[in-house]
This record gives C-alpha cells, structure tokens and sequence, in this order.
C-alpha cells in the first residue's frame, strides 16, 4: 500500500524553475532515490534511472513539450504519465505524487515501487475473439517495438511473431559491442512476457508471401494468414567476392549476426593469443576489434578510406576513433583493398593470411568481415506484386506502409522511407540503426491501431530523430542523418583528448551531431531538430551552447 515518503534536504518547489529537475533521496527507503521534474509549474516525480542501460535522468533533457530525453541513448518518457515515448527503451518510469506538507516535500509511493525504478507497461493480455491478427516476420529491434506498442495501445487482435532465430528478440547492439555469447543474458523480454501479453512466437522461416491471399508458407509447411503483415527481417551480412572468401572456401572467416556468430568466434580466438584480421572499418568492423583487443588479441583492422568512417563522420572524427582504438592495441591497415585470403600452411582448410592490393600480407589465424548488410528480402525476389527497391529494401511513406500494399508494413534495415529531419527533405532513406527500427515498430503499431477505427491517411506520422550509439574506446552518442550530404564539420570542445561535439552542415543547416564525453549534447541536439529549434551553423561556430536552447 502506498504511504508517505520525506525527501532528504528539499523544503519546497520553489527553487524548481520550469523544465528543472533535482533528484532526491527517500527517507526511510535504502539507496531509494526520485527524480523531480517542473513541467509548467506542476512538479512531477518519477523513477530517477533510464530503464534501458541505467542512465541518470538528472542529467537527461526535459523539452517544453513534456518529454524527458535519456543522456546516453535518446531513450523518452512522457514527464506526466512516464510512459516510454521514443526508444530503446521498454520498460516505462513509476510516477508518484509529489507534494508539500509541513516546511518539507513528500512523495507518495510503495517502497517496491521506489526501489524497483521501472514498471511493465504491458500486463497480461486477453486476445478477444477479433479476426484481426498481425504477422510480424523478424525478431529484432523493430519487432520488439512493434509488439510491445501495440499491446500498450490496446489493440485487442492476435499477434504472431516468425523468426528463423531460434533466441529472440535480443540486444543485438551487444553482440559486436560486447561479444556476448549468452543469449538468455541480452533477451529484452523472457518467453513468459509473450505469454501475458498474448504473443504468439514461432521460430520458423517464411520462404513466400501470397500478398492477394494475405498468407505466409513456411519452411516447415505451416500456411499462416493475417490481415495486417509488418516485414522485420533486418540485414544479412555482406561476404567479400574475393578468392579465399567465397562460399566458405576457407574455415575461420566469419560474420556478426547472430549469438551463434559470436560463438563461433570466441571459440575460434580461444584463450591463446591469436592473430585477428577485421575487414571493413566499419562501426561493427571497429566494435568487434576492439573488443577482440581487449581480450588480448592482435587485432589488425583493414579499411578502404583514410580514416575510419571518413565518409559519414569525415577524417578528423575518424581519426578520433582511430586514436582511440590505438591506445587498445588495435592496429590500423588504411587506404588498402583486399585482394584474396589464403590458406595456412598447417590446415590447407582454414584461413591463415589476407593479401592486400599493396602486397601486404597480413597473418591471420581467423578473419571477421564488417563490410555491412543487405537487405534481408530475398525470400521475396518472386513475389509479382511487390517491387524490391535496387538495393533489395522495399519503399514505404512515412508510416512505413508498403508501396500499393495498404495492409503491409517495413521496418528497420529493409525499409526505405522519406526522411524529414533536418536537411532530410523528405528524401528516401534506409537506415540501419537500432533505434531506428524500434521507433518504425512503434510508429507502425500506432498506424495499426488508428486504422481500426479511421482511414490510415488522416494520421499524421510521428516524428523521431535518428540515434545510434557505438563503443570506440569511449561511448560514441550521433543524432540526425546526412541522407543528403553535408559540407562542413564544426568540432567544439577537446578532440585532442577524445572529447568533442561535432556538427555536420548541410549550407547553415545542422544535420547530424555526433559527440564523445559531453553528454547531453547529442540528446539535446536530437530533441532541438525533433521540434525544428536546432540552432544553426553560425550560431554554433559564434559559441552558443546548445544546452541552454529552449
């Protein structure tokens, strides 16, 4: 039952300005903490800790519009209820009373509630006896979000998941990140959440989809239908055409996909010291070494540009990365293309050097490739009504409907929809990023639901900003995209030292903000361009702080 909580050392509201926020230790509660926030003269108390990986919401960004924005992954929360808003995270924030009584401030809550920091928002789901049902193809990021969205908004129909992984849905940002082998360790839901919420899961492969007939087959026979079908099936990672990298001529080359994938790999490495060669200096490609490196490896990374990732974050970021990676133990091989792989001398089977275009050879007792994915859509190569896009993704609007298919959805990696942040104009777009896909899901959900009732056409789609974070020797935090290019970086702050806020320009349109080490710019920054109150290029080179923009 809940009762009456003092906070520690708080007298009144009155030194909460608007958007402020403080957090506060419960009386009588160990380690129990709250955080206060003042929305338009109502203060507001809720769970002080982002629910996704702990952030501290103190240093998180309340806009005016009511959101409260995670300083490390652009999670957001509705400040009033504290319900997720925006991704990745799942679980929403407990909301208490807060109010004044006596010369002090007081909450009321449980102590279960206090301690625990974060609520379910999904409870246990009863399927009505609707002919509605969603399919959903895929188990990663953008399915967890879908699911999730669409229970949390009532909707009453049946929901199947089909995934060919048998473990889903996972952290997958972990898997290159951390190289963790465990999946029951970065499961974002257990099998008992699907069950309460009525979810349906079948680990199972759809080989075609009779769009006219609204019906999936199957690989082990199965004919399913739906009224309404959401494409997740992400990415598949792209091999090398190259002599030694084709058709699995040579054992221990490998790619990141799946928690088999990192298996097979820490099985490979063992606990000797081996030789590593990544290719590709990809975020993946880097992550993986990196984590490699840490383990004692010998890590060598080959990448095409001057810089890694000179392309999108341009050479003196790059050059940060590489910096960083460095003082890890990782060594660079860049400006090089890879000509072939060769056998060891030992086991004529397995990989045992990369040959570049230079004449380099660099030894390797196994190879990972990051040289990025494709669109996982070959199982609808055949489908007469469905157009695959050149790249293989499907074109959608911006509530991520299929092209000439009203009752069909595609989100994450395979889907390329009209970009209107920034610079974005709404040009079309595929982005692989994490929360990119889980925000689509939760768009699509909200689609769903709404068209229950209304045409789809008269929802207005909801706006996220693109985020994606990487582990490069400190946390990397980008919001925006350069779907259309940028033409100048403004680096402030210490990147000499690996700490740096840089802006990607677009004439004086901010675009993309990338930083290490001064968080919440980044997340403040996507919360400007979200409301179309991101300052511009010569406001940002003039010195003005983005953090103190309303």
């Amino acid at each position: 039952m809940a009762q009456e909580y003092k906070l520690k050392g708080l007298s009144s509201f009155g030194d909460l300005a608007n958007t402020d926020k403080i957090e506060a230790e419960v009386e009588g509660v160990s380690d129990g903490k709250v955080l206060l926030v003042n929305l338009d003269g109502k203060v507001h108390a809720m769970s002080p800790h982002c629910t996704h990986y702990g952030a501290p919401l103190k240093n998180g960004v309340v806009s005016p519009d009511g959101r409260l924005t995670c300083p490390w992954h652009g999670a957001c929360y509705n400040v009033g209820t504290g319900d997720v808003e925006d991704a990745p995270a799942l679980n929403a924030l407990h909301k208490f009373d807060a109010f004044e009584k006596d010369g002090a401030v007081y909450i009321r809550a449980t102590e279960a509630d206090i301690k625990s920091g974060q609520r379910n928002p999904v409870g246990q789901c009863s399927v009505s006896e609707s002919d509605e049902k969603v399919v959903i193809i895929g188990g990663g990021s953008g399915t967890i979000g879908l699911v999730q969205a669409l229970r949390e908004l009532k909707y009453p129909g049946h929901i199947t998941i089909i995934s060919r992984e048998p473990e889903y849905v996972i952290d997958r940002t972990k898997l290159s990140k951390a190289l963790i082998p465990d999946a029951s360790q970065i499961l974002w839901r257990p099998d008992e959440w699907y069950a309460e919420a009525g979810i349906e899961k079948l680990v199972d492969e759809v080989k075609a989809v009779d769009f006219s007939a609204r019906l999936l087959s199957t690989a082990s026979g199965k004919s399913i239908n739906y009224t309404k079908l959401v494409l997740a099936t992400g990415g598949t990672p792209r091999s090398l055409p190259l002599p030694g990298f084709k058709d699995n001529e040579l054992k221990n080359i490998f790619q990141l996909r799946t928690v088999a994938d990192v298996q097979s790999i820490l099985d490979a490495a063992g606990d000797q010291k081996k030789q590593i060669v990544v290719i590709g200096s990809s975020f993946i490609g880097m992550e993986v070494g990196n984590a490699l490196a840490g383990k004692e490896h010998s890590v060598t990374i080959v990448g095409m540009e001057s810089a890694p990732m000179e392309r999108v974050m341009g050479a003196k970021v790059g050059q940060i990365f590489q910096n960083n990676l460095e003082k890890n133990g990782v060594s660079f091989k860049l400006s090089a293309g890879v000509e072939k792989a060769t056998p060891s001398e030992s086991k004529s089977n397995t990989v045992g050097a990369v040959h570049l275009k230079d004449g380099t050879v660099l030894p390797a007792d196994l190879v990972i490739l990051g040289v990025g994915v494709r669109p996982a859509t070959d199982f609808l190569q055949n489908s007469v009504s469905l157009s695959l896009q050149e790249d293989g993704s499907l074109a959608t609007d911006a509530n991520f409907v299929v092209e000439g298919h009203n009752s069909v959805f595609a989100i994450g990696d395979i889907a390329t929809f009209p970009y209107h942040g920034p610079g974005g104009n709404g040009t079309p777009v595929r982005i692989e990023h994490w929360n990119v896909a889980q925000n689509a899901g939760r768009a699509v959900a909200r689609a769903i639901v709404h068209a229950r009732h209304s045409p789809l056409s008269s929802l207005p789609p909801k706006p996220f900003i693109p985020i994606f974070w990487s582990a490069l020797g400190a946390q990397l935090r980008y919001c925006g995209n350069t779907v259309n290019g940028y033409d100048d970086v403004v680096l402030k702050g210490e990147p000499e030292n690996g700490k740096f806020a840089a802006y990607y320009t677009s004439g004086d349109v901010v675009v993309a903000v990338a930083t290490m080490g001064i968080d919440p710019v980044m997340s403040k920054s996507a919360d400007l361009m979200r409301r179309g109150k991101m300052p511009g290029k010569k406001e940002i080179v003039d010195g003005l702080d983005v953090l103190q923009v309303k």
